[in-house]
């Protein structure tokens, strides 16, 4: 269990990293409304998915830890095997494993860069320690953010 209040640590410390580099994109919009609609349901659909990833996660570790052990039963060389335990969770598993760690990262630098989002690698750290939906859904709204302070401040 303190392996998960470290990883819930670290996801927050991602988290408030991300907001405190971008502090242009979050602050308030100096009219409408503190988020839009867009911004709600990617923070709704991103909550959702830590909390069910963690309400699993933490079923995990009660079945099956052994302590602090990485190798030992209940640690992360145990949790990868049970991702392919079987032809239905491989698949699945590889296409998780293929959005998270190949296209969230690729797209959230190469496409934060050009939108001049500070850190965009963030993201991914955020997704090691919440969930993929997540960090997904957080850049979702961080980008739309940014395009309501930038269409306010252009007619200004």
């Amino acid at each position: 269990m303190v392996t998960l209040i470290a990883q819930a640590i670290l996801g927050l410390a991602a988290i408030w990293l991300i907001v405190a580099s971008n502090r242009q994109v979050f602050r308030r919009a100096p009219s409408g409304p503190l988020l839009s609609g867009m911004e709600c349901a990617y923070y709704v659909i991103g909550i959702v998915s830590v909390v069910l990833a963690w309400y699993f996660n933490i079923r995990y570790v009660s079945q099956y830890s052994a302590g602090l052990k990485l190798w030992a039963s209940g640690g992360w060389t145990q949790y990868a095997k049970l991702m392919f335990g079987n032809h239905a969770a491989s698949s699945t598993s590889q296409d998780y494993l293929i959005a998270n760690l190949v296209l969230l990262p690729l797209f959230t630098m190469v496409d934060g860069s050009r939108r001049g989002v500070r850190r965009p690698w963030l993201y991914f750290v955020a997704s090691w320690f919440l969930s993929f939906a997540f960090a997904w859904a957080f850049y979702l709204a961080t980008i739309d953010r940014q395009r309501r302070i930038a269409a306010h401040t252009t007619w200004e």
